[in-house]
């Protein structure tokens, strides 16, 4: 399925704080502007159920894009994640300086390309990807095992985002504007089933900025709610910083360590440049979920405090 943002005439214009940006007509989006319907939702096919949600209840919140309701729902959603070292020496030149590596070993700091897909969510279709930093926490600056383990197992990670190119407007102007993050639009096709994760992020000419392709790790089904994780992402927000939590409610995934079907491709393109400066060493390992949901919460003022390391 292209990822490809819809034709304008089948479009509706919306204002996200003065930035125009054009919706699918009839999408989620146009129908209930972030107040969804949880009960006409839950009859999608595509959606197995929307318990998770009505857990999470919604606020009206004052930001750079306007008022908005928060979290962002993501009714159904898969995503891959490759794991690797990197040297924190190189990790350090791309860090803000109030931010650390989280490290594996003395020098060795963790990096990721991740993929997502989301094919039912209040923003309507759209994919995007990812070159991230692994971080210490914010809130202390000792690295504790919990933190190191649980960012490894995916149930709790910190990170900065070097680069996150998506495919649609009003992914780009909310997570941009909104979040702080660097976000751009381009032509970005995701496919994750249980048998083969591929992706394809293209660079401003057309060509490949990257490329990956994998067997999907063998998944293991989780009931809704047993398996929530969380990232929380740090950003400058009009030179303050805040903190932005995602949690993720795990459906079906899988992990593996072996690299033997996984094929990285480096291109010419921002997100490659991002990920050669990292000068990752080898791969950890590669997650893979076919069927999730998440709550994306709109950003938070945190205090960071600054490090001389």
């Amino acid at each position: 399925m292209s990822s490809t943002p819809k034709d304008q005439d089948t479009g509706v214009k919306v204002d996200l704080g003065g930035r125009e940006v054009t919706v699918p007509r009839g999408g989620l989006y146009d129908r209930y502007r972030m107040n969804p319907d949880l009960d006409a939702i839950a009859r999608d096919p595509r959606v197995s159920g929307v318990d998770f949600f009505r857990r999470l209840p919604k606020t009206t919140v004052d930001s750079p894009i306007g008022p908005t309701l928060t979290p962002n729902f993501y009714y159904t959603m898969s995503t891959a994640r490759l794991t690797m070292l990197a040297p924190s020496k190189a990790i350090r030149t791309r860090l803000p300086g109030e931010l650390s590596p989280l490290e594996l070993a003395p020098g060795l700091g963790i990096v990721s390309v991740m993929f997502f897909r989301y094919d039912v969510c209040d923003i309507d279709f759209y994919t995007e990807a990812t070159v991230g930093i692994a971080v210490k926490p914010a809130r202390h600056g000792k690295l504790g095992f919990f933190d190191l383990v649980s960012g490894l197992k995916n149930e709790r990670l910190d990170a900065y985002v070097l680069s996150l190119p998506v495919s649609s407007d009003i992914a780009q102007v909310r997570g941009h504007d909104g979040y702080g993050f660097p976000k751009w639009v381009t032509d970005l096709d995701v496919a994750i089933d249980d048998s083969r994760t591929t992706a394809r992020v293209a660079n401003d000419a057309g060509g490949a900025d990257l490329a990956f392709s994998a067997a999907t790790p063998a998944q293991r089904a989780y009931v809704s709610g047993e398996r929530v994780g969380s990232l929380t992402s740090y950003t400058k927000i009009n030179g303050g910083w805040h903190s932005t939590l995602n949690q993720t409610n795990v459906l079906n995934a899988g992990t593996t360590r072996s690299t033997r079907d996984v094929t990285l491709q480096l291109g010419e393109g921002r997100m490659s440049d991002d990920l050669r400066s990292l000068k990752p060493k080898r791969t950890l390992q590669f997650d893979v979920m076919t069927e999730g949901q998440a709550a994306l919460h709109m950003p938070v003022p945190t205090s960071v405090p600054s490090r001389n390391t």
